[in-house]
């Protein structure tokens, strides 16, 4: 499973790291969402349904689960 967000886009409003912090987490330079160091690559399948739920949740649809 490939993760992907757009972070040009963020508005950091936490949704994505507080629904799923083992995919995501809020990069302490500039606020925005980040994709955890672990999944970057190939992300756990076990995962999926945590990602696309955070992908449902996030209000300007910058979070990609492929």
């Amino acid at each position: 499973m490939k993760v992907s967000v757009d972070r040009d886009q963020c508005i950091s409003c936490s949704l994505c790291w507080s629904d799923c912090p083992a995919l995501f987490s809020e990069d302490p330079t500039d606020g925005k969402c980040s994709v955890v160091e672990a999944a970057k690559g190939e992300a756990p399948e076990e995962l999926r349904d945590a990602g696309q739920s955070a992908a449902a949740n996030c209000p300007v649809s910058i979070i990609h689960i492929d």
